[in-house]
């Protein structure tokens, strides 16, 4: 099996773990497996570095100043598995072989770095490539970098450039967990997880594997997040299944809107509780939530649009907190879903400017980490969709 091994900053920041990590890439090499790594900064140099240049530096001395966290990894660990009789190989920008390459604008050189992983791939039969992560190199050999989280983009990147079976991101962590277990008690590991799933929690505070690493996950590379006292690369943690894909759906059945408003409904406890029961009572889906600041909004299937009326004005009537309950219907929404979303800086503006240049009113807009819905009058649907269209898929 071939596998693009991670060790983040902190499964690197002793001696202790730097021999712990060697000790886990030997027995996965004896085993008989490929083994490439990628190594992160041992603990944390490079924020100390960072902190440290307090001085006027361009962002070329800047990158050369950080680079040295991840080369003191790849020194360090390459000569602890040299002295476990590995062969192996430590890989920095300028190294001959050094497969990460950026364009004059520091973008990713996809069909460079493509070819250059290939290249280290096709050798993995005779050496272990420990390689800088975070870093990269534009074809005048200048340093550049990949931005905060680089090291889990490196990894994955090159999983699914050299064609591995398995990216294994070892951190502090036990892989995905059900909650915080410093907050929360009985918090316990999740074996799987989807990259969507996980993407929206990272964007919303999980520290577990960097947003932009996972656009490069394929569906048939697994990724899998370990402890890096586990001691196995290759058995245990989170694996994160699935891959990002760039959808633009519109629901075929029209939706109504239904807005329940009230004094303060932002300082009641339980209200959206209160209400979503009102529905379940009768099966009633609910499509989609959207708060104010002194009403709440639900969309749900327009056939069951008089139903919930009826429900959620008896609340109503009974809390005087509570003035009305109103229907605006038929409603059509269209979806966007797509791992870039978050890394596409505007992008509510390219959709929002075009339909208003349109004539089109936009009745709701509900976003998260990685989906926008779109709710327009239901005779717009059409002109809508089309907009949308051009103007995502460019």
């Amino acid at each position: 099996m071939r596998v693009v091994a991670k060790f983040g900053g902190t499964s690197l920041g002793s001696g202790d773990r730097i021999d712990r990590a060697a000790d886990s890439i030997t027995k996965a090499v004896e085993d008989g497996h490929e083994i490439a790594v990628v190594a992160s900064a041992m603990g944390s140099t490079t924020d100390e570095l960072l902190d440290e240049i307090t001085f006027e530096a361009d962002e070329a001395d800047r990158a050369e100043i950080v680079s040295m966290g991840e080369r003191t990894s790849v020194r360090m660990l390459k000569a602890a598995l040299a002295a476990r009789g590995v062969e192996a190989v430590f890989l920095e920008p300028g190294h001959e072989d050094w497969p990460v390459i950026t364009n004059e604008v520091g973008e990713l050189d996809v069909e460079a770095t493509r070819q250059r992983a290939e290249k280290l791939a096709a050798e993995l039969d005779d050496v272990v490539p420990v390689i800088t992560g975070f870093l990269a190199q534009d074809h005048l050999g200048n340093v550049t970098t990949l931005g905060r989280g680089g090291s889990d983009t490196t990894a994955v990147m090159l999983g699914n450039y050299m064609d591995a079976d398995e990216v294994v991101i070892v951190t502090d962590v036990e892989g995905v967990m059900t909650g915080d277990p410093r907050v929360v008690e009985g918090a316990r590991n999740v074996g799987r997880i989807t990259v969507d799933e996980l993407r929206n929690l990272s964007f919303r505070g999980a520290e577990v594997v960097a947003p932009s690493a996972l656009s490069y996950k394929s569906e048939e590379m697994n990724v899998r997040v370990v402890h890096y006292q586990h001691g196995d690369l290759l058995e245990g943690g989170t694996r994160i299944e699935g891959q990002f894909e760039n959808l633009i759906d519109m629901q075929d059945q029209p939706l109504a809107c239904l807005t329940v408003a009230g004094r303060a409904i932002r300082n009641r406890p339980g209200i959206l509780a209160e209400l979503s029961d009102a529905l379940r009572t009768e099966d009633i889906n609910i499509d989609a939530v959207a708060s104010g600041m002194d009403s709440v909004t639900f969309y749900v299937n327009r056939d069951l649009a008089e139903t919930a009326e009826t429900l959620l004005h008896d609340r109503v009537v009974d809390d005087d907190t509570l003035s009305s309950v109103t229907v605006h219907d038929p409603i059509a929404v269209i979806r966007l879903t797509g791992g870039e979303l978050p890394n596409r800086p505007g992008i509510i503006k390219e959709i929002v400017s075009p339909l208003a240049a349109a004539g089109i009113n936009i009745v709701d807009l509900i976003t998260s980490a990685t989906s926008v819905a779109l709710f327009v009058a239901w005779d717009d649907r059409e002109e809508a969709l089309n907009i949308v269209q051009e103007e995502f898929d460019q």
